[in-house]
């Protein structure tokens, strides 16, 4: 069972002292590759290409001239500690015993523009590439067609190393789940949505829905969840798992 997410656009880059084992991102050459496409660009014409205004532009461009190999603990740090949106939050990893770490490591798999697919402990530098960024490669015209079938076949890997059942509880966005080939990808996938009840009705509230998907990944850690059936008792923070609007592969929890 692998559990998947999206990165996160606010990142962490402050020295840490909580996790202190590595590893380094499987596609390192493809990310090496990236930066050097954008750093041939003018800071108009980053500015452009990632949709952020010149100060933005300025540090990004900063960023990618001082991104440079070897990664080690001096100049990156590990993925799950730098992305610091609602969803990693959630999720906070830094409060997880050393034994649910390892797990973490082993089970989770997170998305990146920049990386491809990343696991927890992989050592990563400041970056801004969202997996939908228009950039032209042998690939095609973006970065979908660039990372599909690598990180697909990542997935694969993962998922075939991890034995047991072949399932991928799908927690990202939908922006970054189209840089998976799901013909390709050898494992049934399950979907969750996360309501809230207002005024009379269930709504997607997206602030909630991020923050929803880091606790399902703590739950399923701090569980050892290997069972799709066992992912119903979910229930941190009032949700509770809905059979009336589930369906066979997506999971809604409302409260």
């Amino acid at each position: 069972m692998i559990l998947l997410l999206s990165p996160a656009k606010i990142q962490n880059f402050e020295e840490q002292n909580t996790i202190i084992e590595f590893s380094q991102p499987q596609f390192m050459d493809d990310a090496e590759f990236l930066i050097n496409e954008i750093r041939q660009l003018s800071l108009s014409e980053l500015a452009k290409l990632l949709e952020i205004n010149s100060n933005l532009a300025q540090l990004n461009v900063d960023r990618h001239f001082n991104w440079q190999r070897p990664f080690t603990t001096q100049n990156a740090k590990q993925a799950v500690l730098v992305f610091n949106g609602e969803v990693f939050r959630g999720l906070d990893a830094k409060s997880l015993s050393t034994q649910d770490l390892s797990y973490l490591q082993s089970h989770l798999r997170i998305l990146s523009g920049l990386y491809g697919i990343l696991r927890p402990f992989d050592l990563i530098q400041p970056y801004r590439l969202d997996v939908s960024t228009r950039i032209k490669t042998d690939s095609g015209r973006n970065l979908y067609a660039f990372w599909k079938e690598k990180i697909t076949l990542a997935l694969n890997s993962a998922l075939e190393a991890g034995g047991g059942q072949q399932v991928l509880l799908n927690l990202a966005s939908n922006e970054y789940m189209k840089a998976i080939d799901r013909k390709l990808l050898k494992a049934e996938v399950i979907d969750f949505e996360f309501l809230e009840y207002k005024n009379g009705t269930y709504k997607p509230i997206v602030i909630y829905i991020k923050r929803a998907r880091g606790m399902m990944v703590r739950y399923v850690v701090e569980n050892r969840i290997d069972k799709i059936e066992d992912l119903k008792g979910f229930s941190a923070e009032g949700y509770w798992f809905s059979p009336q609007l589930s369906t066979k592969n997506k999971f809604v929890f409302t409260r």
